[in-house]
């Protein structure tokens, strides 16, 4: 099996089979711009494959990166000429759309779209359906999410086209709507009431493992028609899973007290007071915990070898997801967090309560001071030359941070007129500099959190823009009472910061 390797050079990527004339296969991407799309899309692309997708607007697939790269269809999947079109001359299509359970009669839309999308794809000879499904117990009465995932499933299998439904849990990933509510709910209460269902074993999957088996998928034997469960290697109850992201993000584990009193529907209100997840998303995902859900067998073994590796943990997936891709790494910039290629990072098109907290104070001042004499004053802050603004509440958080063993402003800065990378300047540590432009700090005070300060000089005609930006990342509840409490501060600190400096760069050049 030949293999290749994806743009960010750390997954491999099933290569796509040449049709007999070869050319590359066509695949057709139904619900590209989700979550799971929007990451296979561009291994699908680098696997060899030329890449169809169907979207109602064209303008929101050419946001993507990979946008310019594909073909795109105009037009909706409840569509039955839009689906032809898209259909046509394609060898494999990725079924990645359901409707959540979030509106009235979205079981039956999926029956219709799913039927749909089995009659154009006979009509044009796709050579394979992919369709991920959900994994779910037999014999037991579902939740409307699950049960409508399990009739899609089962439209397919009764069609005439060679299918493959991979009957997926809880996806580990930043922006999966699963992993975002443990991450939300773990680290914002330090002690957790919840439903009994906390109890019941999950089998959870890391995002990279999805993308295996569906690339996989796609270079199956025609004969291969059937439903397969995937899944990771650990089964952890629900309760275990939060704390392990606890124990990966830093956080003390939390007690969980189950509580039998609270039903799919009070436990989905709880979770959207407590958690930035829409409540409309958070019900059908908490109905869908009520039974335990495992693999009931490997039988995906027999079909698609397991990744070079093996498949990865839960906790070593939430590493991946939390920017942890060491154990033993240490995040040392907000740069870090952005999109790197790997499937577990965050998308510009997940929603936006996906992700990690992160608390920003941004100022701006316009100033008539050249760049070069702005970032004159940047380049020499802290130290003897001080932080422009309020002197005693900067000695006061350096007195605070001493008296609990942190380094306090005591280290001051080896030159008063430069800077490098690595340098301490007081509790920060140049982390990044783009001389004239951009110097970057990251703190070493003792704080719930990560912390930087950033200092930009921005050119713009006549006038020279100075760009102030405090970034923060708290850890746990601990983090976001510790940003609400120096609130008050910075309001003080941070304008009369950015007014001083760009005050002290005009100054010098009147002089």
């Amino acid at each position: 099996m030949m293999e290749l390797t994806t743009p960010t050079g750390r997954e491999p990527a099933l290569r796509a089979v040449p049709r007999a004339d070869g050319t590359a296969p066509r695949a057709l991407v139904l619900g590209a711009t989700g979550y799971i799309g929007g990451r296979l899309t561009p291994r699908l692309l680098a696997a060899g494959y030329r890449v169809r997708v169907l979207a109602r607007d064209a303008g929101r697939v050419a946001a993507f990166p990979w946008g310019a790269e594909v073909e795109v269809v105009e037009g909706s999947a409840t569509d039955d000429a839009s689906v032809a079109r898209a259909t046509e001359d394609v060898d494999v299509l990725f079924y990645l759309v359901h409707g959540m359970g979030g509106g009235k009669g979205f079981e039956e839309t999926d029956l219709v779209v799913a039927r749909t999308v089995v009659a154009a794809a006979d009509a044009a000879s796709v050579g394979r359906i992919v369709y991920l499904g959900a994994l779910h117990p037999d014999h037991v009465p579902l939740s409307p999410h699950l049960r409508s995932r399990v009739e899609v499933g089962d439209v397919f299998l009764a069609g005439p086209v060679p299918t493959l439904v991979l009957q997926a849990g809880i996806v580990i990933g930043s922006g999966s709507t699963s992993f975002e509510m443990i991450r939300h709910l773990t680290e914002v209460l330090p002690y957790m009431p919840a439903p009994k269902w906390v109890r019941n074993r999950v089998q959870p999957i890391a995002v990279r493992d999805v993308m295996h088996y569906l690339l996989g998928a796609a270079r199956l034997d025609p004969s291969v028609h059937r439903a397969v469960d995937i899944g990771g290697p650990d089964a952890p109850r629900y309760g275990q899973m939060m704390n392990g992201y606890a124990v990966e993000a830093g956080l003390p584990q939390r007690p969980i007290a189950p509580l039998p009193v609270l039903t799919p529907g009070l436990a989905s209100h709880w979770v959207n007071v407590v958690t930035p997840v829409p409540r409309s998303i958070a019900r059908p995902l908490i109905a869908s915990l009520q039974n335990e859900c495992v693999m009931k067998d490997h039988d995906i073994d027999t079909l698609i070898p397991r990744p070079e590796g093996g498949l990865t943990s839960y906790r070593r997936s939430v590493q991946l997801a939390i920017g942890r891709v060491d154990a033993d790494a240490v995040e040392t910039s907000w740069q870090d967090a952005e999109v790197s290629g790997l499937p577990s990072d965050p998308l510009p098109s997940d929603p936006e309560w996906a992700g990690r907290t992160v608390f920003v104070d941004q100022r701006t001042v316009t100033s008539t001071a050249t760049p070069a004499a702005l970032w004159r004053v940047i380049i020499g802050i802290g130290g003897e030359n001080g932080w422009y603004s309020t002197p005693g509440l900067w000695a006061l958080r350096g007195f605070m941070d001493r008296i609990v063993g942190g380094v306090g402003l005591r280290r001051g800065r080896r030159s008063r007129t430069s800077a490098v990378v690595g340098d301490a300047i007081d509790f920060w540590r140049v982390e990044a500099i783009e001389p004239g432009r951009m110097l970057r700090l990251r703190a070493e005070m003792k704080v719930p959190g990560l912390a930087w300060l950033e200092l930009r000089v921005v050119p713009d005609g006549d006038v020279t823009r100075y760009e102030q930006r405090a970034v923060f990342f708290p850890r746990g509840l601990a983090g976001r009472a510790y940003w609400l409490l120096v609130l008050p501060f910075h309001a003080l600190i941070f304008p009369g910061m950015a007014a001083r400096i760009t005050a002290t760069a005009q100054e010098s050049v009147a002089d």
